[in-house]
């Protein structure tokens, strides 16, 4: 089999960058390890940026995001028993983030790909890159009961942070930056209608919470737990009692609990490899960089790098010229650290860490009282919330 460019990852980046790719006429194969349905399953971030959104309205697939979306022009911070609004819309000059899973997002790009005939190879089995340091990368899996020996002009390694892609990078050849984080985020998702109109980020003495939703009768809430605990010893009645200890009265007065239709618990860490480029190799999304969820920079940081790159591809194919490929990384990593510095600042403020007493707590809470009052650290919050410019 023969392609232009072969993407590793049926994920969001890699489905968004194979629609960008297809639309400007550049043949793709996309290799996934485990089946669509599976793929559509997983449950992720649902805060798209700006930027995001604007990608996915470039890419023809922003119709349903702009029907079922939620515009969110602001959020709460909690802490003290009080809510403080930070008006991201006021402080940025109109920005704002829109509510919108990336479960959506993924079955958009599905849809959009399947009508356009792009061929996908699901549970791919054994998947194997070489050759990426020439001119002539192959990919090999084996799906559908037989062999793939795929050729093609560049791999976009767009397969999560347990991918094949960057483990097959030698490692002397890259570097890894990582720092994990000693508690997890326990989640919980029900059809009830969300606690407050924006998100809620919750500092406590019992520790954080957040508030989220998927839609307004869809719910997703997240409580800090201890980084060795088990979805086994967390009830739903257990799960909404500690919520309801986190929240101020009047929250605690509107939250409706429900069944769960997914529990969890994501460890929480930062992480970054260095480059983003091997030769004909291009890592992006959680491939290449993972952030705490505190901030949901994630889907939005990947976004980024699918922006960057198609960029890039298209330039090579439509000028010939590589000056997108060879500043790929250098791009991207300047935006990448940004972020990681957002999340890191906003998890250490949000958090009880066990190591930090009663020194860091009232640290904290000198923090946001000083967040909520100062006009510039307010506009600082909001800026990095809603998405830095590229």
């Amino acid at each position: 089999m023969r392609t232009q460019v072969a993407i590793i990852g049926a994920g969001p980046s890699g489905l968004l960058l194979g629609q960008l790719l297809s639309q400007a006429g550049i043949a793709n194969v996309i290799i996934e390890r485990q089946r669509a349905d599976y793929v559509l399953g997983r449950i992720r971030a649902g805060v798209l940026e700006q930027t995001s959104a604007d990608l996915l309205r470039e890419a023809g697939v922003g119709d349903r995001m702009e029907r079922e979306g939620i515009p969110h022009a602001g959020f709460e911070l909690l802490f003290d028993n009080a809510r403080h609004r930070i008006d991201m819309q006021g402080l940025t000059g109109g920005k704002q983030v829109i509510v919108y899973g990336q479960t959506e997002v993924t079955r958009d790009l599905m849809e959009a790909r399947e009508a356009s005939g792009a061929q996908t190879l699901y549970e791919a089995s054994e998947v194997v890159i070489a050759n990426f340091d020439s001119a002539q990368p192959t990919v090999s899996c084996t799906s559908g009961g037989r062999r793939h020996e795929i050729h093609c002009d560049f791999i976009a390694g767009c397969d999560g942070f347990h991918g094949v892609c960057r483990a097959s990078i030698p490692r002397n050849a890259i570097h890894e930056y990582e720092k994990v984080y000693p508690f997890g985020w326990l989640g919980l998702l029900a059809d009830v209608p969300p606690v407050a109109d924006e998100l809620v980020y919750a500092n406590t003495a019992r520790g954080f919470a957040l508030c989220s939703m998927r839609s307004r009768t869809r719910s997703r809430y997240y409580l800090q737990v201890a980084i060795d605990d088990r979805v086994e010893n967390w009830s739903d009645e257990a799960f909404w009692y500690e919520l309801r200890a986190r929240l101020d009265p009047d929250a605690r007065e509107r939250l409706v609990t429900g069944p769960s239709l997914e529990k969890s618990i994501a460890p929480l860490r930062s992480y970054v490899a260095e480059p983003l480029r091997f030769g004909r190799l291009f890592l992006a999304g959680d491939a290449a960089h993972i952030v705490p969820p505190t901030g949901a920079k994630g889907l939005n940081l990947a976004a980024t790098d699918v922006k960057y790159l198609a960029a890039a591809l298209i330039e090579h194919y439509d000028e010939h010229s590589d000056t997108g490929i060879d500043t790929y990384s250098e791009r991207c990593l300047r935006r990448v650290w940004k972020a990681e510095r957002f999340s890191w600042w906003f998890t250490s403020l949000m958090h009880n860490f066990p190591d930090g007493g009663d020194f860091g707590r009232k640290l904290q809470g000198a923090e946001l009282d000083y967040l909520v009052n100062s006009e510039a650290a307010s506009r600082s919050l909001a800026e990095n919330y809603v998405g830095l410019p590229l």
